[in-house]
């Protein structure tokens, strides 16, 4: 069985989140604020998580990879070339849930807290 993929388009408050559901094939889109994130994946099966690398995203890496989840940090040039439309946190995330699929696409390293 294959495990379901997210895309997480973080921001200071709000977070936007886009999967695809693998029983029903619906098409799920959810804002989350900052301090229900952690909660709703830890109630969640483990999964492959997709966000834009940045200093942040390498906070939320670690805080997700603790809970079980494999996390890849992709560069913005290599998610922005599967934006379609108006550049937003909706259309951010599907991009993002889009390009972490993609073969060949490499994903920037995890740093530690030390680094």
């Amino acid at each position: 069985m294959q495990r379901s993929v997210v895309g997480v388009d973080i921001a200071k408050r709000v977070f936007q989140l886009y999967w695809v559901e693998m029983q029903s094939s619906q098409i799920k889109s959810l804002q989350l604020r900052r301090e229900k994130f952690l909660e709703h994946f830890a109630n969640r099966a483990s999964c492959l998580i997709g966000m834009e690398a940045c200093g942040g995203s390498q906070h939320w890496a670690r805080e997700l990879q603790n809970l079980g989840h494999e996390v890849k940090l992709l560069s913005a040039r290599m998610v922005k070339t599967f934006v379609g439309g108006n550049k937003n946190d909706a259309a951010d995330a599907c991009a993002i849930w889009t390009a972490v699929q993609q073969p060949g696409i490499k994903a920037v390293a995890i740093k530690s807290e030390g680094q």
